[in-house]
């Protein structure tokens, strides 16, 4: 009967269990790899042959068939090396372990038989605890894999150690410590480093309050990218949910390493305005996350936003909304989480010799690269000025990161106690959800009336205002909106309106 033994596959950031069958038989010798395996996966059977022979268990010369089940589902990856060669020692019986269908095996094997780190062990583990099975993988990735708590996950360096585990002979001896300390954050920024822009800190924190998106439009060298490179200092700090569940993405994006086993800093992402579409939103063969889910439970960061584009920026459109990105395929559909703060930064449009205004129709054409769609989606415009030489030069104590958190975090807790999660934030505020928290006095309803007619204000932005005006009620620790919340509010709404068209 051929031997099986237990790895897996991953659809999106989940992974799903993979029965890896081997056979060995008398005919012409031949190793075949099946189960729709792709190019990483066929090129297995050497690296394997190799680890046999230089391990001393090369298989006589026989026919080697290695079935990869469910068949009709794609297999990529490294990680199967270790499985493979454990199902071929198991059918071997160089292995002699009844009991190896309690463990899932990852793990990509050097020529000498080393087991190198693989990415996606979070999945895994998340796996393994699932169907209550023991989890054995590279030794580097062991830190990662112990984010899940109650699974059972050994490490080893060498294969060699691992057939000496599963006969009984050896067994690893691992401590992995975790302290508090390891999931607080470590930023290397911080607010008070930022001289001047008063009135821009302030749209920021409310931005961060809210989970509102922001787009910042100042000249050159006015400070927009250092105050965007700040804002996830600003941000709560991440709980382990969201640890896990950002690490889980980096994990199977391949962008973590043994220096980084786990990702406790709110992500920031700044790709180049030369981006794909899919490098943007995700894609691929195989699918890997793009961009936007890079910067979940954090911050993704266009700089030049008018640059990108237009087909680019019109991938967003979907992920703001839904906080997730579906990737549909002929064959497969894959999601990824994509909950994130979206901050863009543009220069005004000035003429580049006299630094004055372009023309009405020069600047119309410049900022229509921006749909209106997208725009909507942006709660907050505020402009960058320069910052003045005696600003700069000031000695002035600055408000620190760590301060104008304690306020944000203020923030959130009010907004989890009113929707009842963490999930949910005031710019998540549906139609109903408005009427029901937000109520203004006659005052302010004048006010916010007077300025929607002025102004010419769509029905978007009246309710951006509404939402922006509770964040701002939050910050000021007021259960009501008072008139001076709705002020600075439709502020904000005014550079688009009444400067962008």
């Amino acid at each position: 009967m051929p031997a099986a033994v237990l790895s897996c596959y991953f659809i999106g950031i989940e992974a799903e269990k993979v029965i890896i069958e081997a056979d060995i038989s008398k005919g012409t010798p031949l190793f075949n790899i099946v189960g729709l395996p792709e190019a990483a996966v066929r090129e297995s059977k050497e690296r394997v042959n190799s680890v046999l022979k230089n391990n001393g268990w090369k298989p006589a010369l026989k026919r080697i068939l290695v079935n990869l089940a469910p068949a009709d589902v794609k297999k990529s990856g490294a990680h199967y090396d270790l499985p493979i060669a454990i199902s071929l020692l198991a059918e071997s019986k160089i292995i002699e372990n009844k009991d190896i269908k309690n463990y899932i095996f990852m793990g990509e094997l050097s020529l000498e038989g080393d087991i190198r780190r693989v990415s996606g062990v979070l999945s895994a583990s998340i796996l393994a605890k699932k169907e209550d099975k023991i989890l054995i993988i590279p030794e580097e990735n062991l830190k990662e894999a112990s984010l899940i708590e109650n699974v059972k996950v050994l490490g080893f360096k060498k294969i060699k150690e691992v057939v000496s585990f599963l006969n009984g002979e050896f067994y690893p001896e691992q401590k992995i410590t975790k302290e508090e300390n390891d999931f607080l954050p470590d930023y290397e920024i911080d607010f008070s480093e930022v001289a001047g822009q008063y009135h821009v800190k302030r749209a920021i924190e409310i931005s961060a309050a809210g989970g509102h998106n922001l787009l910042m439009v100042g000249p050159p060298g006015s400070g927009k990218s250092m105050l965007a490179k700040r804002i996830p200092t600003i941000l709560p700090k991440m709980s382990v949910d969201e640890i896990i569940e950002t690490t889980t993405i980096y994990s199977i994006a391949k962008k973590l390493d043994k220096k980084t086993p786990y990702i406790k800093n709110r992500p920031f992402r700044s790709p180049h305005h030369t981006i794909s579409d899919v490098g943007l939103i995700g894609g691929g063969q195989p699918p890997a996350p793009g961009e936007v889910s890079l910067a979940h439970n954090g911050v993704l960061f266009l700089d030049e936003l008018p640059e990108f584009k237009r087909s680019a920026l019109e991938v967003l459109r979907q992920p703001l909304e839904d906080k997730r990105v579906q990737i549909v395929r002929a064959s497969l559909s894959v999601s990824y989480p994509a909950n994130f703060i979206l901050v863009g930064a543009m220069n005004p449009c000035t003429d580049t010799v006299s630094g004055e205004d372009c023309p009405h129709y020069v600047r119309k054409r410049y900022y229509s690269r921006l749909s209106k769609p997208l725009l909507d989606r942006i709660d907050i415009i505020v402009e960058v000025p320069r910052v003045p030489v005696e600003e700069i030069r000031s000695e002035r104590a600055r408000e620190s990161s760590e301060d104008i958190r304690m306020r944000v975090e203020k923030v959130r807790d009010i907004q989890r106690d009113r929707f009842g999660t963490t999930l949910r934030k005031n710019s998540d505020m549906s139609k109903k959800e408005i009427k029901k928290h937000i109520k203004i006095n006659s005052s302010s309803q004048k006010l916010l009336d007077f300025s929607v007619e002025k102004f010419q204000l769509s029905a978007r932005s009246y309710d951006k205002i509404l939402k922006l005006s509770r964040t701002i009620a939050d910050l000021e620790g007021s259960e009501k909106i008072e008139e001076s919340h709705i002020a600075e509010a439709i502020q904000y709404r005014l550079y688009e309106d009444s400067l962008l068209f």
